[in-house]
């Protein structure tokens, strides 16, 4: 392999993929195309837009190709046509068929935003949040017709810190994929074999795909629950509430501790550092909010157009 230049089909979407389809064109490979889910209509105007990957694709002068699948014989021939030697895939969007993984000639590989095979699936990221767990990372990981269910070839680990949101971790988990992508076309350009890891048949977790109705706070449940998933939904979709009888965005909160018989979803406390709403189990102190029609905004703030709250709680 080290005296021959090395086929690279790029197949990505999101922002999270750019990273990778940079440290693919870095390596010395050979990124002879780009694949991209289509074009999609996007903000207020829903116009057709282009993903952040076609944009950096065309930005390098890459060809892009966008079928809305493989399911037809011409897109399969399409790509086997750009003799691909490998094929690296991030965040698509599409499920490859056992026809697709067998173009190319050392198969296909998957950046994967977890240490699987803990959060297999759609929304890795925010599932680890959520199940308050310490630790996650990146695998790169030699795909197969199952869903990530695949051998890894290299691993990359990072703590999940008590102030972690899904896009923090988004952002350091897109860069560790990039690193851990690179170290593999590294060593497959200077000739080495990478050696495949089974995944654990035990602590298989499925990372169900993100429902905007997940994000509604229930201050029947713990409040260090509702913590991670204000957390969790920061950036998207964003935890809701109803405080003090308005439907408010959080975008920021802490677990704290409760007062004893204080009933659920009532607000106990207001002021400079936050909106105290009593839970099943603690409090959660609300420290950024959305209104309807706003923009985020601190709870001081929120608290001068609602004097009222504050003269309640006290």
């Amino acid at each position: 392999m080290a005296d021959r230049s090395l086929r690279v089909v790029f197949a990505g979407t999101p922002e999270f993929a750019v990273p990778c389809l940079e440290a693919c064109r870095a390596s010395g490979a050979d990124v002879v195309a780009v694949y991209t889910q289509p074009d999609r209509p996007a903000g207020r105007g829903r116009k057709l837009a282009a993903s952040p990957v076609k944009e950096a694709a065309l930005a390098a002068g890459i060809p892009v190709e966008q079928p809305e699948s493989f399911k037809a014989e011409a897109d399969r021939e399409r790509l086997a046509a750009y003799a691909p030697d490998l094929m690296v895939v991030v965040a698509y969007g599409l499920i490859l068929p056992r026809k697709v993984l067998a173009i190319p000639r050392l198969g296909c590989w998957n950046v994967h935003a977890s240490l699987l095979p803990r959060w297999r699936g759609a929304a890795p990221i925010q599932r680890a949040i959520l199940a308050g767990d310490s630790e996650s990372g990146v695998d790169l990981m030699q795909m197969e017709a199952g869903l990530d269910t695949g051998p890894v070839l290299v691993e990359r680990r990072t703590p999940i810190g008590a102030d972690d949101t899904g896009g923090s971790l988004h952002d350091r988990l897109s860069a560790l994929g990039a690193e851990a992508l690179t170290e593999g076309l590294r060593r497959t350009l200077a000739g080495e074999t990478l050696m495949p890891r089974a995944q654990p048949e035990d602590g298989v977790m499925y990372a169900h795909k993100l429902d905007k109705a997940e994000a509604r706070l229930d201050f029947s449940l713990p409040a260090a629950e509702l913590e991670r998933k204000v957390r969790a939904f920061d950036p998207w979709p964003v935890a809701e509430a109803d405080v003090a009888g308005e439907r408010l965005r959080i975008w920021a909160a802490h677990a704290i501790e409760g007062v004893p018989g204080v009933p659920a979803g009532e607000v106990i406390a207001a002021s400079r550092a936050g909106i105290d709403v009593a839970c099943a189990e603690g409090a959660l102190r609300l420290t950024a909010v959305q209104r309807a029609g706003g923009r985020r905004i601190g709870a001081a703030d929120y608290l001068n157009a609602r004097p009222e709250l504050k003269r309640a709680a006290s």
